[in-house]
């Protein structure tokens, strides 16, 4: 009976321990009588693996599929989980994979990132064609009047030599200053370089901004085939006529033909 006994494996031995006086499923650990103890032939026994659902959940209740998703089986059906979500018992995680069936998970957001429209692409590069645009033009007119300011000064003045009739010739031409004071165009004629025949010539008046800065520049020509050179005043893409008439200049007539 001894060797019978002593065949037997531990545990069966542990079982014949006598039941602890005090009531069923206190913690052990409360009374020094019921601590469990070891003997030499405990130290090599190894108890038996946990089966079922506490096994389960011990391991976190993640299983895997052939391509790495991570998922919970609950009951038959698996539910993947996504990522982010923490490891919860299968009651609990089949309820929060229910509530958050529909919600987009911050982990994805993030992944995701900020797509604004085509549209808005669009727009960004009018307006930087329109700051351009604005841009340029502004440099283009700074740099035109500053052109300006060195060939003409302030207010914009022109000055040319030619042979008119008025009482000139090759060697003494007469000697013609066109000026743009504040906008009101103005010729003065010096004959054969003679100051005291001097004549004005008064023409339009410019309006608007700027105006005041626009040159002014003179040329000479027959265009009405009398033999006589006619004093042409260019402003801007304008030209206006004064014809050569009685020893001096008068602005032409609509009903006179000429041919610039």
């Amino acid at each position: 009976m001894k060797q019978q006994i002593a065949q037997q494996p531990p545990y069966i031995r542990r079982a014949s321990l006598p039941a602890s006086p005090h009531r069923t499923g206190h913690h052990p650990g409360l009374h020094g009588e019921d601590q469990p103890y070891t003997t030499d032939d405990d130290a090599a026994y190894e108890p038996p693996r946990m089966k079922g659902s506490a096994l389960f959940y011990a391991h976190g209740g993640v299983r895997q599929d052939a391509h790495g998703n991570p998922y919970l089986m609950i009951g038959n059906r698996p539910f993947y989980l996504h990522e982010g979500l923490p490891e919860l018992p299968p009651q609990r995680a089949s309820r929060r994979l229910t509530e958050r069936s529909t919600e987009i998970l911050p982990a994805q957001e993030e992944k995701q990132g900020f797509r604004p429209h085509w549209l808005v692409f669009v727009g960004v590069a009018m307006m930087i064609m329109v700051m351009g645009w604005v841009v340029l033009n502004t440099v283009a007119n700074w740099w035109q009047v500053t052109q300006d300011d060195w060939h003409y000064g302030r207010p914009r003045t022109f000055q040319i030599n030619a042979v008119v009739g008025h009482n000139d010739s090759p060697t003494h031409p007469s000697h013609f200053i066109a000026l743009n004071l504040n906008g009101r165009i103005e010729v003065i004629e010096i004959p054969g370089g003679d100051a005291t025949h001097e004549r004005v010539y008064i023409g339009p008046t410019l309006m608007g901004d700027g105006q005041d800065l626009q040159p002014v520049t003179l040329s000479f020509k027959d265009v009405n085939g009398d033999g006589k050179p006619e004093m042409l005043i260019h402003i801007g893409d304008q030209t206006i006529v004064f014809l050569n008439d009685q020893g001096g200049f008068r602005p032409a007539r609509t009903n006179e033909h000429m041919h610039l």
